[in-house]
């Protein structure tokens, strides 16, 4: 009779874990909507490095400019003095590695 439950179990056991490694695969993985954890780290470091690149560039004043990342596409948003300025931070943002993309949406202030 225990051999029975034993094998019961050892075959419920089987087909959970079949089952369930989908599932857990789904937790690391990259959606249209969502990103894996590798990408979301890469998209963090992607952020730092245009946000450090902003801060040196003598043109852009980078404490007015947000800048986020996603899957590699970095979007700016904020408010600068200056065209010229808006048009710096793009191209400073598409010079750093990892960098896919650059959505700017900059807005320049009027006096």
């Amino acid at each position: 009779m225990q051999v029975k439950y034993s094998k019961a179990i050892l075959i419920m056991c089987a087909v959970l874990t079949i089952g369930l490694t989908p599932v857990a695969w789904l937790g690391c993985a990259s959606t249209a909507t969502r990103e894996s954890t590798g990408e979301y780290i890469d998209d963090s470091t992607i952020t730092a490095k245009v946000k450090t690149a902003l801060v040196n560039d003598p043109v852009v004043s980078a404490f007015a400019v947000s800048v986020k990342t996603y899957k590699g596409v970095v979007q700016l948003s904020g408010f600068v003095n200056t065209l010229t300025a808006k048009t710096r931070a793009a191209e400073v943002a598409q010079g750093v590695h990892g960098v896919q993309s650059v959505t700017n949406s900059l807005i320049v202030k009027t006096n």
